[in-house]
């Protein structure tokens, strides 16, 4: 009699033929996963779309309230130099924010830059050198961010609403009451000048903005870096078990995020010809705001750079529109405000009304 063939590596009379019950089984281990990516694509193309729209609505809006907006002028004064500082800082937070942290000492790191550009010039510092050491600060600044987040285990929230207040409380030690202006011309002129070639369109803060946008857009979306941050973000345990080094990225965020935070820092003194202990301090929230309504999860996982781009030409836009409508600037809050809250509830809105059903089962099991 001829016998049936042993399955490979199972002995023969225990292997059982896969039935059509079992295949969907498997199938759904792995799908899963699958559909949410799929499911976050889509969710990432929309919002990145409806940002396309708001930024047209924001152009037209524009166009019609003043008839300055569009212009090379008003382009380049009240968008290009004005939001420079700010654009650059959103890049590193957006990669923070996808590995599930946030960092709300950079407008701090900013302000603490300033103040040791003004300092080390008084004390005849040759400027490359106050550069270099003003990066240098916003280096170790990152990193004690990322140390006590990483290797102490505090949460990022708590450590860096610590160090903003470090950070700023530093800078009024370093500058006091002083108001540094003696600036070179040769640096000053950096920041208020058009970079040569781009017909008067964009400042050196934006070409230095457009320039890491895409080597971060690169990062996030093109290296293997990038895959772990976003991994980190989606499942930090996950990411542990699979060999990536938690802590080690973490704290390479953080370390870049106070090298520009302080790159912007230097750009903003030369801009404002002016070095003050709480110069640009406000900046924060704008940040943070800029990089939700880019359609970054506040959770983590989630997030492209294309959207925190298009999301920093809305908020740019809207802010330029307003200021030549002659909305009272100290209004231009609740429209900070008022995106922070929709960037949050809108784009998270799924995953929120999700954690709020799994609370509410939990509370319902306890009481019963």
């Amino acid at each position: 009699m001829v016998q049936p063939e042993a399955t490979i590596g199972v002995p023969a009379g225990s292997a059982k033929a896969p039935t059509a019950a079992s295949e969907p089984v498997a199938r759904g281990a792995v799908a899963p996963p699958r559909k949410r990516l799929r499911r976050w694509s889509r969710l990432a193309l929309r919002w990145e779309g409806a940002l396309v729209v708001a930024l047209a609505l924001t152009v037209a809006l524009g166009a019609v309230t003043s008839r300055q907006f569009l212009t090379a002028s008003n382009v380049f004064s009240n968008i290009s130099l004005l939001y420079g500082e700010l654009a650059m800082m959103t890049l590193p937070m957006t990669l923070i924010i996808v590995s599930g942290e946030i960092d709300l000492s950079v407008a701090s790191t900013l302000a603490l830059a300033n103040s040791l550009v003004g300092y080390l010039w008084v004390q005849h510092w040759p400027m490359p050198a106050v550069i270099v050491c003003v990066l240098a600060t916003g280096v170790a600044c990152g990193a004690l961010n990322g140390l006590l987040v990483t290797r102490v285990g505090l949460p990022s929230l708590a450590v860096t609403i610590g160090t903003m207040t470090l950070y700023a409380g530093i800078s009024e030690l370093v500058l006091g009451p002083a108001i540094i202006t003696s600036f070179p011309a040769s640096y000053t002129s950096i920041g208020v000048d058009p970079v040569p070639g781009t017909a008067g369109l964009l400042s050196y803060s934006a070409l230095a903005y457009i320039a890491l946008a895409v080597i971060f857009a690169l990062v996030l979306h093109a290296t293997a870096f990038g895959r772990s941050v976003t991994a980190i973000g989606y499942n930090k345990e996950a990411a542990q078990f699979a060999g990536i080094r938690v802590k080690h990225v973490k704290t390479m965020l953080f370390v870049t995020s106070g090298l520009v935070s302080a790159m912007a820092g230097v750009l903003y003194t030369f801009r404002l010809s002016t070095a003050e202990a709480n110069n640009g301090t406000t900046l924060v929230l704008p940040v943070v705001a800029v990089v939700l309504l880019g359609g970054v999860s506040i959770f983590g996982g989630r997030g492209t750079m294309l959207g925190v781009v298009l999301a920093v030409l809305v908020y740019c836009g809207l802010q330029s529109a307003l200021l030549l409508t002659n909305f009272n600037s100290n209004a231009l809050e609740l429209v900070t405000g008022g995106l922070l809250l929709l960037s949050v509830l809108i784009p998270n809105g799924g995953e929120l009304a999700a954690r709020a059903r799994r609370l509410g089962g939990r509370h319902l099991k306890g009481g019963l």
